[in-house]
């Protein structure tokens, strides 16, 4: 399959490229400013045998040039994965409506952004997958990550409402959901652009920084909590056939999982109940047809 990965350079996304390869895939992957300060990275890639895409998700032009450019060396797109993400980190009340918007930026327009820019031909061909890699924080919130959690909370909508509108035009959507995991996210992570609250706060302005420390090190000391669980997930529900694929797909070894899964079990349920009063329930079955067989 072809297959474009979004922020490919680092993190799940590198892991995501190179298994893709190994897998026999043709695969595009963005990078941002792959000439300038992200040279090396994009250099590596293309070493891997990935096709390097300069894809800023945050505009709209850079979006729509970057998946004309992924097309025009594939051939065809026939999974996109919405991989790239900033996480945010502070006090809520820190965060200006300006921070907000560059975090939604990033982790929810941006994925609009290729989602609309690769839907039309998926949909012409009546074939096609959009696997969004959202969070465990989209299903349960942590304090002190306010912008993030409601960000990926809005994914998992958004995700949803795909699957349904897209389901008879042989389109799947699916979502993955990572805890958190020991890679740079930590180290990237957004801050509100005044901290002019913490006093108020008094001792408690504190607290988000004693939490972050204590996450990291839990993770760390974690074993079994390693990146590339992420990207066996992600190859798993690439190479399910479609109409097959479960919607969403946990992937913890921390705990953190154990809760959600129950939660988006009954959501399921309750979803199936409420589409078959309204008379809906056949969006939640995929239209296969020759080309998804193939």
């Amino acid at each position: 399959m072809n297959i474009l990965v979004t922020g490919a350079s680092s993190g799940f996304g590198n892991l995501m490229v190179a298994d893709l390869i190994k897998a026999g895939h043709r695969v595009a992957g963005t990078v941002r400013d792959p000439r300038g300060r992200n040279k090396e990275a994009a250099q590596i890639l293309r070493n891997l045998g990935v096709e390097v895409v300069d894809i800023d998700v945050t505009d709209d032009a850079s979006v729509e040039a970057g998946v004309a450019a992924a097309e025009a060396t594939l051939g065809q797109i026939d999974v996109l994965v919405n991989n790239a993400g900033a996480g945010a980190h502070g006090l809520q009340e820190n965060f200006s409506g300006d921070d907000f918007q560059r975090v939604f930026d990033v982790n929810v327009f941006g994925v609009q952004r290729m989602i609309r820019a690769v839907l039309p031909k998926m949909r012409a061909r009546q074939s096609g997958l959009i696997l969004n890699v959202t969070s465990l924080l989209g299903r349960v919130t942590v304090p002190f990550l306010g912008p993030y959690n409601a960000a990926k909370w809005a994914v998992e909508a958004l995700s949803e409402n795909y699957r349904w509108e897209l389901s008879q035009f042989g389109v799947d959507v699916a979502v993955i959901e990572p805890g958190g995991f020991p890679t740079n996210f930590f180290n990237n992570l957004i801050q509100p652009s005044s901290r002019d609250r913490d006093a108020s706060y008094g001792e408690f302005a504190g607290a988000p920084e004693a939490m972050l420390q204590s996450m990291g090190e839990s993770l760390s000391n974690n074993p079994l909590q390693v990146p590339q669980i992420v990207s066996d997930a992600v190859l798993e529900v690439i190479h399910t056939a479609p109409g097959q694929r479960q919607f969403r797909n946990e992937v913890d070894k921390s705990g953190m999982a154990d809760p959600v899964i129950p939660m988006n079990v009954q959501a399921e349920k309750a979803t199936e109940v409420l589409f078959t009063a309204y008379g809906m329930e056949g969006m939640m079955k995929l239209k296969t047809n020759v080309a998804n067989a193939a």
